[in-house]
């Protein structure tokens, strides 16, 4: 991915800052940077850096469970700020914004000062090459040599002059370049992991199950007249409204609402489950019935409805009419579960 080109600017040396990187420091302060810049900051105190640093990463921590790699400080800084600020999992950015900019807790600031140690002088290191000593970057930023993006003082840095308009006018693209590059890094990490770069990013809202319910679903609850839940062990009825469509495996892992992972279960079972493991051993087979019997009515009633190709991603010949198979189903869902567990999610509890 190139960065937008500019006469007068060494974008060079910009389009270098992540070709050597171990951890995820230098993207998300690159991204504060730019949100800040946007805001009509120049002179950035380098708090209002960190507290971004956490806030930008806090859900992909928290709630999706992404792996940032064993030398990598920022998710264990947002797991312990997490618990020293008593702040949820899915804390708005602005709410942990404030916190951080204001906290006045010994362990919290520590953390956050943490970063300063090598964060800000190691991001412009591209402008001043075979210079490794902190002190020399921070002398030589003071000009703004070599065109350097910005100038380091004790706790702020100062955007310099020249580069403010090209942040401003690029700033979306120069936000692709960052998360581009830090979904390459944390696939690495998480080779197993689906969909890393959504998984970025909080969503706005979550995406509706409606047509799901009522496009696929609706026609079971007719045709069998209840369901039972699989966890609760409660008759379901579509007109009691008393059932959720429910990600058998944690939407918050697989980051998808395909119907092959998608039971109606208890309504007031689903919020006590959040984003938790199910036990394989426990309650894959009454999953797997449900959804056998289910794809059973839903094709002899309307063989095109669209959500059965949806299971072409587990069974490749679906017109094969013993395609939907218990071990090939199984074998797809099990690793989803494990991988999943050792990133970090929990499984419920009996």
């Amino acid at each position: 991915m190139n960065l937008p080109f500019s006469v007068n600017l060494p974008v060079n040396r910009l389009a270098s800052v992540f070709a050597s990187t171990s951890a995820t420091y230098k993207f998300y302060w690159f991204l504060a940077i730019l949100e800040l810049v946007e805001e009509g900051n120049t002179i950035i105190s380098k708090r209002k850096l960190f507290a971004r640093m956490i806030s930008n990463s806090w859900y992909t921590v928290n709630y999706f469970h992404v792996s940032f790699g064993k030398q990598d400080l920022i998710q264990e800084a947002v797991r312990s700020i997490l618990e020293i600020e008593n702040l949820t999992i899915d804390e708005s950015e602005n709410k942990i914004n404030a916190v951080l900019e204001n906290t006045n807790k010994t362990q919290t600031l520590e953390i956050l000062n943490h970063f300063d140690k090598n964060v800000p002088h190691w991001f412009i290191s591209p402008w001043f090459p075979g210079i490794s000593n902190r002190k020399s970057i921070y002398d030589l930023s003071q000009n703004f040599d070599n065109d350097c993006i910005y100038a380091l003082e004790k706790e702020s840095v100062s955007i310099n002059p020249n580069w403010i308009s090209y942040l401003k006018s690029n700033s979306k693209i120069l936000k692709d370049f960052c998360y581009w590059n830090l979904a390459l890094f944390l696939q690495k990490r998480n080779p197993n992991v689906p969909d890393i770069s959504n998984k970025l990013i909080k969503s706005v809202t979550r995406s509706s199950l409606s047509k799901q319910t009522k496009d696929y679903w609706k026609p079971v609850f007719q045709e069998l007249g209840s369901i039972e839940c699989i966890f609760t062990g409660n008759k379901l009825i579509f007109d009691d409204k008393k059932f959720a469509l429910d990600h058998f495996v944690p939407h918050a892992f697989v980051s998808h609402d395909l119907i092959w992972n998608l039971i109606p279960i208890d309504k007031s079972f689903n919020s006590s489950k959040s984003d938790k493991l199910p036990s394989i051993d426990k309650y894959f087979d009454k999953f797997f019935n449900l959804q056998k019997t289910a794809f059973e009515i839903v094709k002899h009633h309307n063989s095109k409805n669209k959500f059965l190709e949806e299971y072409l991603t587990i069974f490749p010949n679906l017109d094969n009419r013993n395609e939907f198979d218990y071990t090939r189903y199984k074998e797809s869902i099990q690793p989803l579960i494990t991988i999943a567990s050792n990133n970090g999610f929990v499984y419920m509890k009996d």
